[in-house]
């Protein structure tokens, strides 16, 4: 059956009177999609998104939405000018029997209707927003990092919803398991370039790897015909100038072509160094009480924090999870129990308001401190864990151009205001690393990257965050606050703490009750009992085997990571690349072992 087309664009070009953002694009959505709108911050999709809604006007193309078809938009700043509450900006234009559907919204998405637009905050009017847009249900609906701002709970209703929802929609989200959870088509904005995939965000990360590989293969082959093509110039030119001005024009092309490829955004040059070694115990809090207007943030509640500890807070919104945190630091004064902070402490802090920036300030003022920046001396430098840097060279580090270094941090993305923080953070020496909600804003690629950087950091890391992907990578603890001041610490990370958690464990168990086949009189008698002798040897010996595939494939990716490698030995590259795919495929099978006898043996 052929899909309904919701939206059609055609020949779309914009430049905003600089380089192309896009030239020429094509695309088409259709009833039924969920597409995943990825890219790295800076290429395009809050920009791409509002073309698609009619709010940015292309330079040439059409944007066609076909006679009975609506297209609805979340905006990240909604303007609710004229509305006297949240409630009546996400109602306007409902009729009076669909006003349900706004209360419905604000019951899952944690807002309070009746809040007056004056005194919201950003995150209330984003998700009075997103009610507004869940309320109206057009056909097609376009979602710019709809997570932002919403706690777990909040976010696993929204995921309900959408999975159950029969509208099509673009989703623009730095969440992976949300990505990959409601999305079955990818589109990939780079260097101006739009592709699509119809696979879901889950496979995007080797799809992309796949086509920069391509890309770097027929780059090499480009500058060996380059190298060939010069030296024949050189030797035999003078010999056959006439009959050979064609080759030498060809040779001129192949410069050109060279010189008009787009290269990769790199990375972020993030280097997270920690400073000297605190105590070993680092934070010891034993029967921590504390209550704000009558609200409980913890009772009883006691931590030990070692030194290399990761350890997450997560719970809804308005938990007290901050509050815990500044009890933790001794920033603020338990009603009973005691704090001690552990020896030589060096904090730096990642506040999840961006406090530290102030909005009036340049780029080069908020690294200097200094306005002028005309001035000789230390006006242009920067002190990066006790070397000097220059302002402009350390802001390259971190994706921004000179010409950002004198505009005002107003002006940047909020994923840019996240990596103009991370590089204030970085700049001084830590280790105590404090990160509340460090995630918000930054794309997929430095998502990995801050993460590799706190596996590499040597000091201790508290975290808060309702990213359940970057939850798993990072904690090592996780503490649940669930409100009425509960405060439950378990091992690990999201998912260790959900299948710890007595609630979820119980719902589990029952499932596995009604799903599990009612077994035959004669079979009743022969229940299994525990791991057997081979199973509980091979539990043991599993942690020692995970630990050698780990430390074998960093040491292949510390190989891999030379970019001279592949054209210096590319008989030695090609070896290390299938012997860490191998490695990689054994550890994966290794943890899923463990995880199936641990689970075994503790049921």
């Amino acid at each position: 059956m052929a899909r309904i087309p919701l939206l059609q664009l055609s020949g779309i070009s914009l430049t905003f009177g600089g380089d192309p953002v896009f030239d020429g694009l094509d695309l088409v959505v259709h009833g039924g999609d969920r597409v995943a709108l990825v890219g790295r911050n800076g290429s395009g999709k809050s920009t791409l998104m509002k073309v698609m809604a009619g709010l940015v006007e292309p330079d040439r193309g059409d944007v066609v939405v076909p006679p009975g078809r609506s297209v609805g938009y979340m905006e990240q700043e909604p303007d609710m000018a004229g509305f006297a509450t949240l409630g009546d900006f996400a109602s306007a234009g409902l009729e009076p029997g669909e006003l349900y559907k706004v209360e419905r919204a604000g019951e899952g998405l944690k807002f309070d209707p009746a809040r007056a637009v004056q005194t919201a905050s950003g995150g209330e009017r984003r998700r009075a927003a997103l009610a507004r847009l869940m309320a109206e249900a057009p056909d097609l609906m376009l979602l710019d990092e709809p997570t932002n701002h919403l706690d777990i709970e909040a976010i696993g209703w929204l995921e309900r919803e959408l999975k159950s929802t029969r509208a099509a929609f673009v989703l623009i989200s730095h969440d992976r398991a949300f990505l990959c959870e409601l999305t079955r088509a990818t589109l990939w904005i780079d260097r101006g370039i739009v592709r699509r995939q119809e696979k879901g965000f889950e496979a995007f990360e080797a799809w992309r790897d796949a086509i920069w590989e391509e890309e770097d293969s027929q780059r090499h082959k480009l500058n060996r015909l380059i190298k060939s093509e010069a030296r024949w110039a050189v030797e035999g030119i003078s010999a056959r100038r006439k009959r050979n001005q064609g080759r030498v024009r060809a040779l001129q092309a192949l410069r050109a072509e060279r010189a008009s490829q787009i290269r990769r955004q790199g990375t972020a040059e993030m280097v997270l160094e920690s400073g000297p070694k605190s105590g070993r115990k680092v934070i010891e809090a034993k029967g921590l009480q504390k209550s704000y207007e009558n609200q409980d943030i913890v009772r009883n509640f006691s931590l030990i924090v070692q030194r290399g500890d990761r350890v997450a807070f997560v719970g809804p919104n308005g938990v007290g999870k901050t509050s815990l945190l500044k009890l933790l630091l001794g920033q603020e004064t338990p009603d009973a129990g005691t704090v001690t902070l552990g020896s030589n402490l060096e904090i730096a802090v990642f506040d999840q308001a961006r406090t530290q920036l102030d909005p009036e300030m340049s780029l080069w003022e908020s690294l200097t401190g200094h306005p002028d920046m005309r001035v000789s001396g230390q006006a242009d430098q920067v002190m990066v864990r006790g070397n000097p840097r220059h302002v402009v060279g350390y802001l390259k580090d971190f994706l921004f151009d000179e010409a950002q270094a004198r505009a005002p941090v107003r002006s940047l993305s909020g994923g840019e205001k996240a990596r103009l923080l991370l590089a204030k953070l970085m700049a001084q020496p830590s280790n105590l690393l404090v990160l509340d909600e460090p995630t918000n804003d930054l794309d997929v690629e430095t998502l990995d990257l801050l993460q590799e950087l706190l596996d590499d950091y040597h000091g201790t890391v508290l975290l808060v965050s309702h990213d359940r992907d970057f939850l798993d990578r990072v904690a090592t603890t996780t503490v649940a606050m669930e409100g009425i001041g509960r405060a439950t610490v378990y091992a690990g990370g999201w998912s260790d703490y959900r299948a710890q958690r007595p609630e979820d464990r119980e719902e589990k168990q029952e499932k596995q009750k009604d799903n599990k086949p009612k077994p035959k009189p004669a079979q009743a008698q022969a229940q299994p009992a525990g791991l057997s002798f081979t199973e509980k040897h091979r539990l043991e010996a599993l942690p020692g085997e995970i630990e050698r595939l780990e430390a074998e494939i960093g040491k292949l990716e510390q190989l891999m990571a030379d970019p001279e490698l592949f054209t210096r030995e590319p008989v030695k590259f090609q070896k290390a690349t299938e012997a860490l795919v191998a490695r990689q495929e054994k550890l994966a099978a290794a943890e899923e072992e463990w995880l199936t006898l641990a689970e075994k043996a503790e049921s």
